[in-house]
């Protein structure tokens, strides 16, 4: 039997995560003129959606946005299957399953962190999807349940989920805690403990070991990637966007030039005239993604109070980029006219 190879670890170097309400193709298509080759997440879907609901609604996406993974959420290897193959259909570049979702709504359904507990149910999950398709198939999971703190719980659910073919294992490196905690508290109150990843990757080398959870700039990722093969940002990268920016050059060599906040903006607006045109997709809807672009500079919080404007909605997103931008040169002559000379 051929010895079996680790697949390319630079394809999840960098990767931004899934987000409830988040991270949808509109998001996804802003991030990408941040950043070429960083992987992004859609938001999970659930098997039933796809089952039951409108496929096109859940599943279209925009070819700028490769490489883009979809996300799914689900128990039964049937469904499962099902849901991965209309994603490898639709064009996805690989298909993740969350292990690591604590909401009720989602324990409600037996999926996202409570099968950390059933992993025999998680590799016959997987092995159905990968029966079906032929990209990557790939969980997102915890470190633990509750008050389950053992190394031993992460790595026995790992090692069985990886006979079923799984490769590459995204640690969202807390316990979620399934009682007492809501999903944002989960996001912040159990404790982070990085190590547990990095035991992991030294653990199963032949497996690409992504690290998550409580990232939030490039000195931290440049360290994670010493210990693991990838680095996953979430509400970092979506509220502080321009570090995508940084992340081709930094992680990935690629030197080409980045275009400014302007172009971005203005590339933005190009992008709401298409969806608006093409489904009547209101441009409010895209321009609430693009709110931290100008994150940290003089005159932020008035231009993000111009693109969330309700009184501005009737208005096309045109002219309200041009009262946007007219507040940016203003900013930036007064920053010019105060510099010293």
């Amino acid at each position: 039997m051929p010895e079996k190879t680790k697949p390319d670890p630079r394809r999840w170097r960098l990767s931004v995560a899934p987000m409830m309400d988040w991270t949808d193709r509109h998001c996804r298509f802003f991030h990408r003129l941040l950043t070429r080759h960083t992987l992004l997440y859609t938001e999970m879907v659930t098997t039933g959606a796809l089952m039951h609901g409108d496929v096109q609604r859940h599943l279209r996406f925009n070819a700028e946005e490769h490489p883009v993974a979809l996300q799914l959420g689900g128990s039964e290897p049937a469904d499962l299957a099902a849901a991965a193959r209309l994603g490898e259909q639709w064009g996805y570049d690989e298909i993740n399953l969350n292990c690591g979702c604590p909401s009720e709504r989602v324990q409600r359904g037996a999926f996202g962190a409570c099968l950390m507990t059933e992993p025999a149910l998680v590799a016959d999950g997987v092995r159905a999807m990968r029966d079906v398709v032929s990209v990557p198939v790939t969980v997102k999971h915890r470190v633990g349940i509750d008050r389950e703190e053992s190394y031993g719980f992460v790595r026995d659910f790992v090692g069985q989920v990886s006979e079923a073919g799984c490769e590459v294992f995204i640690v969202h490196a807390r316990n979620a805690w399934l009682q007492g905690l809501s999903p944002k508290e989960n996001r912040e109150i159990p404790p982070l403990r990085y190590d547990m990843a990095y035991r992991l990757r030294q653990d199963f080398p032949e497996l690409v070991i992504v690290i998550n959870g409580g990232i939030t700039d490039c000195s931290q990722i440049e360290h994670h990637l010493q210990h693991v093969d990838g680095v996953m940002l979430g509400r970092a990268a979506y509220h502080q966007p321009w570090m995508l920016s940084e992340w081709d050059r930094l992680f990935y060599g690629d030197t080409r030039e980045v275009p400014s906040r302007s172009a971005v903006e203005l590339a933005m607006v190009d992008y709401m005239e298409r969806a608006h045109a093409e489904d009547g997709c209101p441009w409010y809807a895209i321009a609430r993604h693009m709110l931290g672009l100008r994150h940290g500079l003089r005159g932020a919080r008035r231009w993000r109070q111009i693109w969330s404007d309700h009184r501005l909605k009737p208005l096309p997103p045109r002219e309200v980029w041009a009262m946007a931008q007219e507040h940016v040169d203003e900013s930036v002559s007064a920053e010019t006219m105060a510099s010293p000379g």
